[in-house]
């Protein structure tokens, strides 16, 4: 099939929900065309409420906000949280909606959602925003520099995308979120419960509620290339002492004072040989904190009792370790042995089977890990639940204690 003749909407199956092999779907559409999956994810129409999305806005710790829009003035007006009750009491009939971020870290129902997305990495993934929006709520026609899957849970929203690939991307100056200037649709659907729009990043787009209508957000995570060079320069630097500074011990006589010649540019890169020819060993593991720590909403709280060793091996086969969901775990092989890396700090090495087994599920029975009681695993699970990042909970209402 020529890439002019793909489809841009597909109907899904239940051995199928892209419509489409996972490997058909990141060969073509991936980060290249926007697709429409008609009756994509079906069963999640009940994972949150509106109620239940107005009360996490209500909270301290959630990132939610509400978006407003005068169509008659075309003015746009954006609140942040935390609200009260009586904010929505406030609030009109038409035209507003409730966006709240890192759902997937608060509802564990919503978080479900993201069991569909394992054909990608999940170190990939950042949130699922969840949006509530009235009759004509919606966030105008913008663009993301990051791909999104829209996944539409209640009610209906209509989307609209603009294709070209020459459309312009000018901002608008007079509203305080990043709109287009100029907006020229060419493809308009409506999205029902259990419907999907997958949108690489730059792609034009505009959704706009029908009636009361819910939509999941699955948002990817995307460094921008600065960001990554910065971060990595600090890795770099960190164990560099203030003492150690550039030298020219072999300067010769020049002959104009200003210039800047081949010679101190040989000596600048033989002072950043970091820079200039980075291992893979250290790529791989400043890579794998940057990445887990990136975007981070909240940093995990130390546990108020510390646990050792012994008294992990004694709870380890009544208990269950509990992920926090605001810490990031990712493992990268290097031979026979792995690392670890949660919310921005390495660990390891460690076995494979053990750092696979720890991030394949937010629960990981205690039996499971019985077998890694000896050695680098028992300490870093020791670290990880000092540190917040696991918690012990009961195994059939048995009692887990620290010591």
């Amino acid at each position: 099939m020529s890439r002019k003749s793909l489809p841009i909407e597909v109907t899904a199956t239940p051995l199928q929900p892209l419509g489409m092999s996972a490997a058909r779907f990141l060969r073509d559409y991936w980060q290249k065309r926007p697709l429409l999956i008609r009756n994509a994810l079906p069963g999640y129409a009940d994972a949150i409420t509106p109620n239940d999305l107005a009360g996490l806005a209500c909270e301290d710790a959630a990132l939610s906000r509400i978006v407003r829009h005068q169509p008659r003035r075309d003015r746009w007006s954006v609140r942040h949280g935390p609200f009260s009750e009586s904010d929505f009491s406030r609030l009109p009939q038409t035209h507003w909606t409730l966006l709240v971020q890192d759902v997937d870290k608060w509802d564990a129902d919503v978080a479900a959602v993201l069991g569909q997305f394992t054909f990608l990495p999940a170190w990939r993934i950042d949130d699922i925003m969840v949006s509530y929006a009235v009759a004509g709520g919606g966030v105008g026609a913008h663009f993301d520099q990051y791909d999104v899957f829209l996944l539409q849970t209640r009610g209906v929203r209509r989307w609209r995308i603009d294709t070209d690939a020459n459309a312009p991307r000018q901002l608008r100056g007079d509203a305080p979120l990043r709109l287009l200037s100029w907006f020229s649709p060419n493809h308009e659907w409506d999205l029902h419960p259990g419907d999907m729009l997958y949108l690489p990043p730059g792609l034009p787009h505009e959704g706009m509620a029908l009636d009361k209508c819910l939509t999941f957000s699955i948002g990817m995570r995307a460094p921008s290339r600065a960001e990554m060079l910065l971060d990595c320069a600090d890795y770099l630097a960190e164990p560099l002492c203030e003492d150690d500074r550039y030298v020219d011990s072999d300067l010769q006589p020049v002959t104009n004072a200003h210039q800047i010649d081949n010679r101190a540019l040989a000596r600048v890169r033989q002072a950043m040989p970091e820079l200039f020819a980075l291992e893979d060993a250290r790529l791989a593991d400043w890579f794998g904190c940057f990445i887990t720590r990136y975007r981070s909403a909240h940093e995990a709280a130390p546990a108020a009792r510390t646990m050792n060793a012994a008294a992990l091996r004694r709870a380890l086969p009544r208990c269950r370790l509990l992920r926090n969901p605001f810490s990031r775990i990712a493992w990268l092989q290097t031979g026979r042995t792995a690392r670890l890396f949660v919310a921005g700090n390495g660990y390891g090495p460690c076995p494979p089977a053990f750092a696979k087994l720890l991030c394949a599920q937010p629960v990981t029975e205690g039996t499971s890990l019985q077998r890694y009681a000896a050695g680098t695993a028992i300490d870093i699970l020791v670290n990880l639940l000092n540190a917040g990042h696991l918690r012990l909970a009961p195994r059939r209402r048995r009692q887990c204690g620290h010591s």
